[in-house]
Parts: C-alpha cells; sequence; structure tokens
C-alpha cells in the first residue's frame, strides 16, 4: 500500500550505524595495521568513515542524506567499489578517539591541519582553507579594511574563536571596536547571518565556508572581507594508515573526481537555495477572477483524494515553485510540487514523469497522504495536523520526529506546532540540541522549515478569504 512508502525511506537514512548492507569480501584480501580487510590493490573492501553533522559535512534533507563531505566520500567509494560503513560521531574530539581505537578507517569531515591534530589525523584528500570573515549587507560603502571596523558595532558568539579574534583586533587597532558577546544558548552563527540579512544587526563574524553557505540563502550579503589568517583542513586517517592517506590523496587528484569536487563546490557554496523560481515572478498572490493558478483544476482533482481544501494544496504548490513547472532546486526537487527524485521513485515515478504536472501534483498528494497517516496517531486535530505535514514535506519527517522529541523533553506540547514544535524544529539548528540524546537525524536548517509553514499557512489564508472553496 502506497500509504507506508514513506516509511521505508525513513529507515534508509538511519545511518548512525551503517549505510551499506554487508556484502561478500572479495577473495584477494589482506589485513592492514588497523584491522580493516583490504583489497589487493589496496582499497578495504569496506571503508569505516566517521563524520558529524552539519550543515557543511553531513545532513539529511527531506529524507536525502547530503552534505559536501558526505557526496565527496559517496564518490570515493563507488570509484572504488568499496562499501560504506558510516557513523555519526557527536564531536571532532569523539571522532579523533573513534580513529585512534581503530573503530573507524576515516575521518571524512574537515580537520583542521593544526598542531592540536598533528599526532592524531593525518591529512587525507583535497586541502580546504577558510578565513574568518565579516558578513555584511551589500552596500556601496562596504568594509574593506579592518581600520574601518573602529566604531562599528560587531556582533558574535560569546567564547567563541571570532570573539577571541575580535578581541585580538580590536587591541591590535587600539581600541574602538564595540564588541557585542552573544549567548550560544539564545542565538548562533547561522541566527546572525540572518540577522545581518534582516539588518536586524550591522554586522557578525563567521567562517568563510559558513558564510558561503549561507550567502546562497541570502543574496544581499558581502561576506569577502578577510578578518583572519587562513585555516587549512582536510579529511583525516590513523598516522597507521599512512597508505591510506596517500590512497585518498591521489585519488582525489584524478580528474573524475576533481569534476565532482568542482561541481560540489558549486551546488553548496554557490548555487541559490532560492533558485527553483523563476526571476522576477510574484511572491504574492493575486487572486485575479478568483483564479489561484494556472493549475487550479489539477489542485481541486487531486485535493480531493486527501481530503484537503484545494486552496491548501495549491499555496502550498505557490510556496515551493510558483507554479513553475520547470522549477528545479539546488537539491534535485522538480517541478510544481518540487518532488525530489528518489522520493518520486519511491511512489513509482520516473524522473521524466516527473516532470508533467498532473502526475507531479498527484505524488504531492500521495506523499501528503503518507504523512498524514505517519502523524495521524501523534497529531489527533487534522487542522493543526497539516501544520505537521507541511513541515514534513518541507524538511522530511525525520526532522519533524525529532522536533516531536525534542518538545516533549523541553515541556511544549507535542501535538501543536505553533509555538511548540515549530520552536523545536528551530533547535535543530543548533549543536546543542541536534546533538541531543533523543534527535535520531542530527542538523536541520530549522528556520527555513519554520518560514515555509508560516508562508503557506499565509497564503492560504489569503485564498480562503478571496477564493470561493
Amino acid at each position: 500500500m502506497r500509504r507506508f512508502r514513506l516509511l521505508p525511506i525513513l529507515l534508509a537514512v538511519t545511518l548512525t550505524v551503517s549505510i551499506a548492507m554487508s556484502g561478500c569480501r572479495n577473495k584477494a584480501t589482506r589485513l592492514d595495521s588497523g584491522g580493516s580487510e583490504t583489497t589487493s590493490a589496496g582499497w578495504p573492501d569496506t571503508l569505516r568513515v566517521a563524520t558529524l553533522y552539519s550543515p557543511l559535512s553531513y545532513f539529511i534533507y527531506r529524507d536525502q542524506p547530503m552534505g559536501y563531505d558526505y557526496d565527496l566520500l559517496t564518490q570515493l567509494t563507488k570509484d572504488k567499489g568499496m562499501h560504506l560503513d558510516l557513523k555519526v560521531a557527536p564531536s571532532l574530539n569523539r571522532a579523533v578517539e573513534m580513529l585512534d581505537s581503530g573503530l573507524v578507517d576515516l575521518i571524512a569531515y574537515e580537520v583542521p591541519i593544526t598542531a592540536e591534530y598533528k599526532d592524531l589525523v593525518i591529512p587525507a584528500g583535497p586541502e580546504n582553507t577558510t578565513y574568518q570573515v565579516l558578513v555584511q549587507p551589500k552596500s556601496d560603502s562596504l568594509i574593506t579594511d579592518v581600520t574601518q571596523l573602529v566604531g562599528r558595532d560587531v556582533y558574535v558568539e560569546n567564547d567563541s574563536k571570532y570573539m577571541a579574534r575580535m578581541q585580538n583586533l580590536d587591541s591590535e587597532l587600539g581600541g574602538g571596536i564595540n564588541i557585542h558577546a552573544i549567548d550560544k544558548d539564545t542565538l548562533i552563527t547561522e541566527d546572525l547571518i540572518e540577522m545581518v540579512s534582516e539588518g536586524k544587526i550591522p554586522l557578525t563574524v563567521v567562517d568563510s565556508d559558513i558564510a558561503r553557505i549561507n550567502k546562497t540563502y541570502y543574496n544581499d550579503l558581502d561576506v569577502t572581507m578577510q578578518l583572519s589568517y587562513p585555516q587549512r583542513s582536510a579529511w583525516g586517517v590513523s598516522p597507521s594508515t599512512p597508505w591510506l592517506a596517500d590512497s585518498i590523496t591521489s585519488w582525489s587528484k584524478m580528474e573524475k573526481p576533481r569534476m565532482a569536487r568542482a561541481a560540489l563546490l558549486k551546488r553548496y557554496f554557490e548555487l541559490s537555495k532560492n533558485s527553483s523560481t523563476k526571476p522576477n515572478e510574484p511572491e504574492t498572490l493575486t487572486f485575479k477572477n478568483g483564479v489561484i493558478s494556472p493549475y487550479d483544476a489539477l489542485f481541486r482533482r487531486y485535493a480531493k483524494d486527501i481530503s484537503w481544501d484545494w486552496r491548501l494544496l495549491a499555496a502550498q504548490g505557490h510556496a515551493e515553485s510558483r507554479f513553475n513547472p520547470e522549477a528545479r532546486s539546488w537539491a534535485g526537487a522538480r517541478g510544481i510540487m518540487q518532488i525530489m527524485p528518489k522520493t518520486a521513485q519511491a511512489y513509482g515515478v520516473s524522473i521524466d514523469e516527473i516532470a508533467d504536472n498532473n502526475t507531479n501534483i498527484k505524488t504531492a498528494t500521495n506523499i501528503i497522504k503518507s504523512l498524514n497517516d505517519m502523524f495521524k496517531s501523534r497529531v489527533p486535530d487534522p487542522t493543526e495536523r497539516n501544520k505537521f505535514i507541511l513541515a514534513a514535506y518541507n524538511a522530511g519527517p525525520a526532522h519533524i520526529l525529532d522536533a516531536i522529541a525534542l518538545a516533549k523533553k523541553y515541556g511544549k506540547d507535542p501535538t501543536k506546532w505553533d509555538g511548540n514544535v515549530a520552536e523545536a524544529i528551530l533547535m535543530k539548528t543548533n549543536p546543542q540540541y541536534y546533538n541531543d540524546p533523543v534527535v535520531k537525524y542530527g542538523y536541520c536548517r530549522g528556520r527555513e522549515t519554520y518560514a515555509y509553514v508560516n508562508k503557506v499557512m499565509d497564503y492560504y489564508n489569503q485564498a480562503k478569504a478571496k477564493v470561493p472553496q
């Protein structure tokens, strides 16, 4: 039955133990010094890897495992015919401990190349360089020199490396920078970047990789002003397996991996995350002559299958793509209802078929039907449940289940969205909470889901007031 098809997808992304089934081993194997079997070519049959949940390395988006390091790692294991055994560590120090104890062969996360890790980790693969940068609004009067920070207000996380850098810079300049320390329990780096975009604070400081990713959401920001010396980082292997570091580094220099890495850098650090719509398309609905969209007949037809007001389904379509059938997101979602290709396949729909407007909207309602079945017992009120369904459609049900668990733990009502589970989904942006023991699916860009539900409900309320049912 189709209504349970989302559950296998959800289970398939439970990668904290392993993302590959144990397969038959190559007969030509040997044991390396860490105990892993390796093929005659030197690569292990199964590559045991530690990573961390983060907006950069590894996360779950609409039930799809994603992330720069994860995708590059997947390319490596595919090219070398290896099984991948992926474990998620709660911290970099724990990942290093796992490497040192022989539990994993590789850390697929950006390990700083510093004296602190010199005796514990050998760098492997492509090297990345980051800086601390100033996040400021785009304007004709950009700050281009550190001396221009004198007299300016800069907001940074308290007791962070950013605060330390600003304090040192202030001392070097003889004082005058107004440094505002923000409690990490209240606001984190991503919050501060958003606040600069919204004009709530003038300036903040973050690492350049984090800044670049967030700039893809906030195109009104400038992140070119460097404030620190470069910091090098790379994946890491144990000092007991230098051959593995050499092998990974040699692989990374080959043409196919270099092209794959270039594509990943563009995908995660350059492509706008708001690019699913066409330029200059209206953000608001006009409702001219009682019409919401050119696809109202399809929304009316398929909304009946899920007992939804068709105007709510249409409002969701507007939030997803502004009714653009050619829309394609940075993550690969397609069409009016922005269906992910792997999700479509789970519902028996091919990538080519999902481009058809009728099929696209029909598949979306099948997904909604599955989500309704999933949340029915958890959220008894159908009107309230619709908000959970919208949130799960946007972020994937895994993150909403995590948010429900967080809501329960921290004294919020797990059956109510506004002010309760909606607040919990925001918590999943913060490492303190996405590494909480009750959370199973890690980092989520919760502010996107929070805003999405509000946007759909706002469009729906407008439609109810102006368009007859």
